[in-house]
């Protein structure tokens, strides 16, 4: 199906919210029928619909509210479908896609019992937030909608009205279920607190010193989070800084063994043939310049990962986005999904920083027990290679017969 009627249901759906402004609509405004198309897309994306089923679900996604610029909210869902029957059949769509389409737009009323997965995800789309942080926000944005409109007898005892609509609502997609429902159930606890917290102000403090006091818990857990915040960004500079410093040691043991083999190697070639005592030494040397050389490599050695990751392990919390190695292979689309996903979820991103310094630590670990192994062989066998030198020569000395300190001071000397 051509993207023009996508286009064209998206301008029409603009147009109308921009040429039919009401600033009443604090909440069921333009911005969250996008969201909920936004939404819809997700979930769609998921179950991997058809080409038919998407177009039902995208349309119904961006009709679910219009209604409300034309009508009193319980009788939006009527004409919210009677202006999407009137739209489409003049774009040529036929009779079954509108009845299916005007379907999902009835099943977002509240009380509703959706039927078949459309149904299921449109109303998910639109209830989306309560399983997100915006929740707090919007609640606010509902509460003063139905004021401006009218209709104050809903707002009486808001909080607990609240409560009880969370209560009472379900996700139905496996999708929302898993990704959604207990930041809701938080959502839910963070009423019920408000209420606790507004009962006992009332019984212990007056009007003002309860004003006080909500300040100064909402000035705390600011400071509380600011400074968690800026405790993980200092650890993880710390560690990043802690690696740069092993990849140095490590290029250092590199550089000098590398420079000392060349050179013992270059002098030592057509020396050994006169010099045959020399060949343990030498030997020994070489050989442990090189086992530091490899040991050090082995400590700067990038460790390459698979780079994918799946939607089921994004749901389950599983998957840490903020290391390349678990998403390079991932296309754009993915990621900025997978990353929507976890910016909704205060606990996954916490937990996705938590993960990402410990496994740099772990890495540092690895790193700094191999860079002090190779320092330790690179000093041994110094010593070693030196000492097996002069016994070599002094072993030569004395098994040939001649007198030290005439050959202490003989031209004849490997070096």
């Amino acid at each position: 199906m051509s993207d023009n009627i996508y286009k064209a249901i998206a301008k029409y759906i603009t147009d109308l919210f921009e040429q039919h402004a009401n600033p009443n609509l604090l909440y069921h405004n333009l911005e969250h029928t996008k969201k909920v198309v936004q939404h819809a897309e997700e979930i769609g994306a998921h179950y991997k619909l058809s080409e038919e089923d998407t177009l039902t679900l995208y349309t119904a996604a961006w009709f679910h509210d219009v209604g409300h610029l034309f009508t009193e909210m319980d009788k939006h869902e009527e004409k919210s479908a009677e202006m999407m029957r009137e739209f489409m059949h003049k774009e040529g769509i036929s009779d079954a896609v509108i009845d299916n389409i005007a379907d999902c737009i009835k099943a977002t009323r509240f009380s509703a019992d959706p039927h078949g997965l459309l149904q299921e995800i449109i109303c998910d789309a639109d209830t989306y937030h309560f399983g997100t942080n915006e929740f707090k926000d919007t609640n606010k944005l509902v509460k003063k909608e139905f004021e401006l409109r009218g209709y104050n007898t809903l707002t009486q005892d808001w909080n607990s009205n609240s409560i009880e609509l969370l209560k009472k609502h379900t996700y139905f997609t496996t999708y929302c279920k898993i990704l959604l429902e207990e930041k809701k159930q938080k959502n839910i606890q963070w009423l019920e607190r408000k209420i606790h917290n507004k009962n006992a102000d009332n019984v212990h403090h007056d009007m003002f010193s309860g004003q006080n006091s909500q300040q100064n818990v909402k000035q705390s857990k600011n400071l509380l989070s600011r400074g968690l915040q800026t405790a993980m960004r200092v650890t993880s500079s710390n560690h990043l800084h802690l690696s740069e410093m092993a990849d140095r040691k490590a290029n250092i043991l590199i550089s000098v063994n590398y420079i000392l083999i060349g050179v013992l190697i270059s002098v030592l070639v057509d020396k050994l043939p006169d010099f045959p005592y020399l060949t343990v030494p030498a030997i020994i040397f070489i050989g442990s310049s090189m086992t530091t050389i490899i040991i050090a490599i082995m400590a700067t050695r990038p460790k390459i990962t698979e780079g994918v990751f799946s939607r089921e392990d994004i749901l389950a919390k599983k998957t840490n986005l903020l290391f390349f190695g678990n998403f390079y292979r991932s296309t754009l689309e993915e990621y900025q999904w997978a990353m929507s996903v976890m910016m909704n979820d205060t606990e996954y991103m916490y937990s996705a920083l938590i993960k990402d310094i410990h496994q740099i630590g772990v890495v540092l670990g690895k790193k700094y027990k191999l860079i002090r192994l190779a320092y330790t062989v690179f000093m041994v066998s110094l010593i070693v290679s030196v000492l097996a030198f002069f016994i070599a020569v002094l072993f030569n000395i004395y098994s040939s017969g001649k007198n030290p300190a005439i050959i202490t001071n003989s031209t004849s000397s490997p070096l």
